[in-house]
């Protein structure tokens, strides 16, 4: 069961096949990636004295290093913990403690703010700045043999913010990422052996967990040299590799529909494009559609089910004969293969057609639980079902459109933002009686975090002051873009804030 048997089937299978690519240029075969990995698995085991279970942390950008990291991992019986590298070093500190990592790779844009990095995580024994000496002697002995893994043994740790402020470690196992595998399979896409992935998105989310269908049908992963998201480059890349499919969030979808010329372009190797993590308007969609054609796929997923609730096909993208083509396109798709979705009331029951609930979702893919967090397993985990916390509606063909978000998640350029994050934060200003944050509804970003603050009395607030203190503590995606000074919050009977009155100042 062990993930890393996909690269070295494909490497048995195909071992001259390109795997990876740093923009054009292949950099390693698959012959060539296995062994490294397996090389780099040893170093593990041997220089590090990694045990088998332990966890090794990626703080990392793109690059073609990261595949490596991640199968040698495996490879040596670890789990690994792939980080936002747009992550406040502080955020990066709590986690990797939380965790107890007891290796963080950590590349040359990060080296320096995480280089005191073990003061703050007792059990980091090794941090190995990629590229470097240390790093490359890694690869000096002789290959090993992969570990064997458990199905439930823990594969890939993956930290989504909650509302207490706080990340979760959603605990994913090999079983859950063959299942979200094999789903992509049956629902997202096929992929053959001179297909490729261009990890335009970053690569310690969606589109990393999409590297593994990749790696099992022998295609190749290609990382841009900007490592990123670029709208140009990606239209460059389209037109040197042929089969390309992308994993994108809604906001780099509509980005790359508005290069101008677009439509004049030959997008001939352009195979699929995989849109989610955050809603896209239909109107974006039909935009989208006009200019690439039925390239379209959604998914909707979590990171407790990693990329697999719900799909929306191709087919149903462009079925506008459908009397009900327009509903769809606002809605998520219908439940991937493996996967039981249901609507939920109030007391658990099931929902009636069109009635709004929470969703809630079993099958293999949904991880085991929170790690070293037994109350949020229990309020997530119930009676063998995943409670996403998103509100939504089940149509009578079974087509899912969420409604709302409960947990009153910002979604900004892709990357999640929980308000309860940021309001502790801005809490921390002696001037600050109350914070409260929402999203705007942002054309190029999807969303962009607005901040209401009620000051104390006869303490001024400076919003520069309050961009300091949140750039000294969270992330800078997570800013606010906004402040509104207020001399009240607005709350119901019993004290609590509502944000949906604020919103609406916002109109």
């Amino acid at each position: 069961m062990n993930l890393a048997q996909l690269l070295i089937e494909s490497a048995e299978r195909r071992p001259d096949a390109p795997a990876l690519a740093a923009g054009t240029d292949v950099v390693a075969s698959y012959g060539e990636h296995a062994s490294r990995s397996a090389r780099l698995a040893a170093g593990l085991r041997t220089e590090l004295g990694l045990r088998h279970g332990d966890i090794v942390a990626l703080a990392m950008g793109n690059c073609t290093s990261y595949s490596e990291i991640l199968f040698a991992a495996w490879h040596a019986g670890c789990a690994v913990l792939p980080m936002n590298a747009r992550l406040h070093p502080r955020e990066f500190a709590w986690i990797l403690e939380n965790a107890g990592a007891a290796a963080l790779f950590v590349d040359s844009a990060l080296a320096d703010d995480l280089a005191a990095i073990g003061d703050e995580a007792p059990a980091l024994r090794h941090s190995i700045h990629c590229g470097s000496a240390s790093h490359r002697s890694l690869f000096e002995g002789p290959e090993m043999l992969p570990e064997e893994a458990g199905a439930d043994d823990l594969a890939w740790l993956f930290y989504t913010s909650g509302t207490t402020g706080r990340p979760k470690g959603a605990m994913l196992s090999h079983r859950n990422l063959r299942a979200m595998t094999a789903a992509y399979f049956a629902n997202v896409d096929g992929i053959g052996p001179d297909d490729c992935i261009i990890h335009a998105a970053p690569m310690s989310h969606g589109s990393g967990l999409y590297l593994l269908p990749h790696v099992a049908r022998g295609a190749c992963q290609v990382i841009p040299e900007s490592g990123g998201f670029d709208p140009e480059e990606c239209l460059v890349l389209i037109g040197h590799w042929p089969g390309a499919t992308f994993f994108l969030a809604p906001t780099m979808l509509t980005r790359l529909i508005r290069v101008p010329g677009i439509e004049r372009l030959d997008l001939g190797n352009l195979k699929t494009i995989v849109y989610g993590g955050a809603p896209m308007y239909r109107e974006d969609v039909l935009r989208a559609l006009g200019i690439l054609g039925p390239r379209l796929v959604q998914i909707y997923g979590q990171g407790e089910a990693p990329m697999t609730i719900t799909a929306l096909s191709r087919e149903d993208h462009v079925n506008d004969g459908h009397p009900r083509h327009d509903a769809r396109l606002s809605s998520v798709g219908r439940a991937q293969a493996g996967v039981e979705v249901r609507v939920v009331d109030e007391r658990g029951s099931d929902a009636s057609t069109g009635e709004i609930g929470e969703v809630a979702v079993r099958g293999e893919v949904v991880m085991g639980g929170y790690f070293r967090n037994a109350e949020a397993t229990a309020d997530s985990l119930r009676d063998g079902w995943l409670h996403t916390g998103d509100m939504g509606a089940l149509d009578e063909d079974g087509f899912l459109t969420l409604k709302d978000r409960s947990k009153d998640l910002i979604i900004s350029g892709g990357s999640n933002i929980y308000p309860r994050e940021v309001e502790e934060v801005l809490l921390r200003h002696d001037g600050v009686l109350e914070a409260s944050v929402v999203g705007e509804r942002h054309a190029d970003w999807g969303e962009r975090v607005v901040a209401f603050i009620v000051p104390k009395p006869e303490s001024p607030v400076r919003e520069a002051e309050l961009d300091q203190l949140c750039l000294d503590h969270i992330a800078r995606f997570k800013r606010p873009r906004a402040y509104r000074f207020l001399t009240e919050l607005p709350k119901n009977n019993y004290g609590k804030i509502l944000k949906t009155e604020l919103r609406a100042l916002l109109d």
